[in-house]
C-alpha cells in the first residue's frame, strides 16, 4: 500500500538513498533539507522536494502534515572533528527531533523514527581498543559524547515518553558510522572512511604516497555500507519493537586496518603521518548486533573490503570529474 512519508534530512547521505528507495517503492515522498537544492547529494525524481529549516516549528507542521511515516534524519552532524568542534551547533538538532514529535502527534501520524547515534555510549566504556562491542544498555549510566551524543540520548528518551504519554509508535536507531557513495567526503564534516579513500587517491594522483592519519590509527570503529543501512531502517518500521537498537556492522577495525583495505583497493603502498593532537573521539567502538539479531532476525552484511571499493570508487570518480571542470557535490 503507498503510504505519504516525510524524510526530514533527506538532502544528506542517508537521507537521500532512503528516499530514493522509498519514491522507487511507489509511495509518495516529501524530503525536506536546510540545504539549497543545487547542495543535496541526491535531488530525488518523483519525491516532493523542499528546502526548509525544520529547527522551526511552523517547519516541522507544513512538513508533517499529511503525512503517514516520519523518518527524521535531520541533525547537524559530520565527523569526528566536526563534532569536537561544534557542540552547541550539534546540541540544537533538539529543535528538529522537539518540532517533529509536536507534529506528528498533531497529526496522528503512524509511525516515527528517529535516527541517534552511536555516540550516545558511555564513555567509559570504550577507553580501550580492544573492547566488548557496545550492547544498547551500554547508555547508561550516561556518559555520551559531548555535545552531540548528549543531544542525541535526550532526543531518545523525548521519543520514548511521547510514545508512552500519547501512544505513538516510534523507532529509534542508534547508527554505528554509515558510509557509502552519494555522501560528504570533503570540507570537514566527512567520516574516516570517505576521509581516508579521498586522501589515499590524492596521494596517488600527486605522486606523494604520504598521508595525515589523526591519531595512532589504532583507535577501533565499525563501518556499515549504506545499503545495509537502508535494509535495517526498513526491518525495524516493518517490526513492533521500539526501543533504541544498534544498526552497524560488528566487524571491528583500526583506522590502521582501513587505511590497509584502501591502500590495498588503490594499489598504493601509503606513508602514515599520525597527528596525535588533532580529535579521535573514543579509543574503542564496536556494535554488539544480539538484539537486532534477536528482534529482526538480521544484521547488516555487507564485509568493509566490498563496501570500501565501491566507496573508492565513486570518490575517485567525483575527483576526475571535478579535475574535468564539472560540478560535484561533497
Amino acid at each position: 500500500m503507498s503510504k505519504k512519508i516525510l524524510v526530514a534530512g533527506g538532502g544528506g547521505f542517508i537521507g537521500g538513498h532512503l528516499a530514493k528507495t522509498l519514491v522507487n517503492r511507489g509511495h509518495e515522498v516529501r524530503v525536506v533539507d536546510v540545504k539549497p537544492l543545487d547542495q543535496w547529494y541526491q535531488k530525488i525524481e518523483g519525491a516532493e522536494n523542499i528546502v526548509a529549516n525544520l529547527e522551526e516549528k511552523e517547519a516541522c507542521y507544513s512538513a508533517s502534515e499529511g503525512c503517514d511515516e516520519v523518518y527524521n534524519l535531520a541533525c547537524n552532524m559530520g565527523g569526528m572533528g566536526f563534532i569536537e568542534n561544534n557542540k552547541a551547533l550539534c546540541m540544537l538538532s533538539i529543535l528538529i527531533n522537539t518540532h517533529l514529535l509536536m507534529a506528528a502527534k498533531e497529526f496522528n501520524i503512524k509511525k516515527y523514527l528517529y535516527s541517534s547515534s552511536a555516540c550516545v555510549y558511555a564513555a567509559d566504556k570504550q577507553t580501550e581498543t580492544e573492547i566488548m562491542a557496545l550492547k544498547e544498555t551500554d547508555a547508561y549510566p550516561a556518559m555520551p559524547e559531548d555535545g552531540y551524543g548528549w543531544e542525541k540520548l535526550f532526543s531518545e528518551r523525548m521519543c520514548k515518553h511521547f510514545e508512552e504519554d500519547f501512544g505513538m509508535q516510534v523507532r529509534v536507531v542508534r547508527f554505528h558510522n554509515v558510509y557509502g557513495p552519494d555522501g560528504t567526503w570533503r570540507g570537514g564534516r566527512e567520516k574516516a572512511p570517505a576521509a581516508l579513500c579521498r586522501k589515499i587517491i590524492e596521494a596517488k594522483i600527486s605522486g606523494d604516497l604520504t598521508i595525515e592519519v589523526w591519531g595512532d590509527g589504532e583507535q577501533t570503529r565499525s563501518f556499515m555500507y549504506i545499503d545495509d543501512c537502508i535494509t535495517g531502517l526498513d526491518k525495524l518500521m516493518e517490526s513492533d519493537f521500539s526501543d533504541p537498537i544498534n544498526l552497524g556492522r560488528s566487524e571491528m577495525v583500526s583506522i590502521n586496518g582501513l587505511i590497509d583495505i584502501i591502500s590495498e583497493i588503490a594499489g598504493v603502498t601509503v606513508e602514515r603521518n599520525h597527528d596525535l593532537n588533532a580529535p579521535q573521539g573514543v579509543r574503542g567502538r564496536n556494535s554488539d548486533n544480539t538484539l537486532i539479531l534477536d528482534k529482526l532476525g538480521w544484521e547488516p552484511e555487507v564485509d568493509l573490503k566490498t563496501g570500501l571499493a565501491k566507496t573508492y570508487a565513486w570518490i575517485e570518480e567525483q575527483i576526475e570529474r571535478e579535475a574535468r571542470g564539472e560540478s560535484v557535490i561533497s
